[in-house]
């Protein structure tokens, strides 16, 4: 996933191209700092706008409208809040392509895909609609002679959310939607490689009704950052990015007093026995591999072939990614492509360096993607699908996060030499097996050590009345993102131990007296 580090940044806005700015107290707002980042077309390589980057001034703006919003909001009935998100979950809906096409722009996604992502968000809204029956508190009658015990689930105040450039649409919607249904005001920093996604919905919000500063957007690189993770006026901290930044996030925010839930990276395997349907397999190993241009912690990266399936495997997605076409992702006179480019050069070349590194360590490069160019977009951040086989699982290009179309092959012996690769690893995000034995996939789904499981189901992010998160370096923090979990992170619960003198008897010493001991159920 992405980092938060910072930007490189300029001294001063270019005459050539707009400024994106903040959205704080409902109206656009202007950085009351120089320092500005660029903001690409991926798909050519152009700078198409630079946005600002907050400095100290602009988040205590941020954070005094937030404060501000919240008072009001979270005083408003249960009634009065549904209202609101019903309005925005249908503006949401009906003008979600409005929404597709600025993060095509600025991400470089295929519509498709931008639109996919905007459908997996609106299922969390679709939930947050429904929140009264998941803040509700709990009530005892008589828990003891006379007493009434009950609690109360009320919202944090203001919290944090970070979200990265991969999904500048679908992650704020899974952490905001519940955040301010639950009746908390957000400050959401989105990634300042694609931050025009974040206005647009603020926008949106003021739309549906929702109250001055209850939906904050406050731009910006590591200063913006640190300035939520320390501020006493934040209460937690929602995260999705590349483990090293989520440990950072989770301690940093944590050593403050926050709630934190920090999505980290990952490295995804599909587990292929020999039993299973190979065109199913390859078909998912393509859609999962190489959907998003590799640019999700639910890609899978890694095929896992129990012999002596491998080489017939290999062959069937080879061949299937010398179908795919990569170019603009908003499309052209023949269509929309497979893939768009990455969201950077400077990803696009990291990319390319695993290749160089798994090529270095013994692995065969089957379809190589390197150099990649794309007809009248040749200055585009492009990189080609690419399939690696007998990729040594010591090499970096097994262990680490390659965030971008390229698909390993690792040839194992067993079932449960796979699930020990598996389970070895430091990531527990998603994993998935494909087979037609219902024992083994049984047996896979209780020994592999990771969050989120697949059978026979490539990318398994769960819908949104469950909840999203991995296991080890892929989460820090105690709470999963939308579902339960979503409800249980930005609500406090107080419990209520109450007593009311029955009025016939009042005055009639009925209350027991007094005993320095222990209250006793009588």
């Amino acid at each position: 996933m992405s980092t938060v580090a910072s930007a490189t940044v300029t001294a001063s806005a270019s005459p050539e191209v707009p400024r994106i700015p903040h959205w704080i107290d409902g109206a656009e707002h202007p950085s009351s700092g120089t320092r500005t980042a660029p903001v690409y077309n991926p798909a050519t390589g152009a700078v198409q706008a630079e946005v600002a980057l907050a400095d100290e001034q602009d988040i205590a703006a941020a954070l005094a409208s937030a404060e501000r919003g919240f008072a009001v909001w979270s005083g408003y009935s249960i009634a009065k809040r549904q209202a609101v998100m019903f309005a925005f979950r249908e503006l949401l809906n009906a003008r979600k392509g409005e929404l597709a096409h600025i993060i095509t722009a600025e991400h470089g996604k295929v519509l498709s895909d931008a639109m996919g992502e905007i459908a997996r968000g609106l299922e969390v809204v679709d939930l947050a609609t429904g929140f009264p029956s998941l803040v509700k508190g709990a009530y005892s009658d008589n828990a003891s002679s006379g007493i009434d015990v009950y609690t109360l689930k009320q919202p944090l105040g203001v919290v944090g959310i970070i979200s990265p450039f991969n999904f500048p649409a679908m992650v704020p919607l899974w952490f905001f939607a519940v955040a301010i249904a639950a009746g908390n005001a957000v400050v959401l920093k989105p990634s300042e490689k694609d931050p025009s996604a974040a206005l647009w919905l603020a926008r949106l919000w003021q739309e549906a009704g929702l109250p001055d500063g209850v939906f904050t957007v406050l731009q910006g690189d590591k200063v913006a950052v640190d300035g939520l993770l320390t501020s006493p006026v934040v209460q937690s901290i929602s995260f999705v990015g590349s483990t090293p930044i989520a440990q950072y996030i989770y301690e940093t925010a944590a050593r403050h007093g926050k709630r934190v839930q920090a999505l980290g990276g990952a490295k995804n395997h599909m587990l292929v026995l020999p039993d299973a349907d190979l065109d199913l397999v390859a078909d998912s190993a393509v859609n999962a591999g190489y959907g998003a241009a590799g640019e999700r912690c639910m890609a899978i990266s890694v095929v896992l072939a129990v012999e002596p399936v491998a080489d017939e495997l290999v062959a069937k997605v080879r061949d299937r990614v010398a179908r795919l076409r990569v170019g603009n992702g908003a499309g052209g006179a023949d269509g929309e492509p497979d893939l768009g480019p990455l969201i950077t050069d400077v990803h696009r070349d990291k990319v390319s360096s695993y290749v160089d590194i798994a090529e270095a360590d013994g692995a065969s490069v089957v379809v190589d993607g390197r150099g990649f160019t794309v007809d009248g977009h040749e200055d585009g951040f492009f990189f080609g699908p690419t399939l690696l086989d007998h990729v040594p699982t010591t090499s970096r290009a097994y262990t680490e996060e390659i965030f971008g179309p390229v698909l390993s092959v690792v040839r194992v012996a067993s079932f449960q030499e796979g699930v020990d690769l598996i389970n070895s690893g430091d990531f527990g995000n998603g994993t998935a097996v494909f087979t037609n034995d219902g024992g083994a996939a049984r047996r896979f789904q209780r020994e592999v050590q990771v969050g989120m499981i697949g059978v026979n189901v490539p990318i398994p992010v769960p819908v949104a009345y469950h909840s999203f998160g991995g296991w080890k370096a892929s989460m820090f923090g105690d709470a999963k993102a939308y579902g339960v979990h979503g409800f249980d992170f930005f609500t406090r619960e107080k419990a209520i131990t109450a007593r009311w003198l029955d009025p016939a008897t009042r005055g009639q010493s009925d209350h027991g007296g007094i005993d320095l001991g222990f209250p006793q159920h009588t």
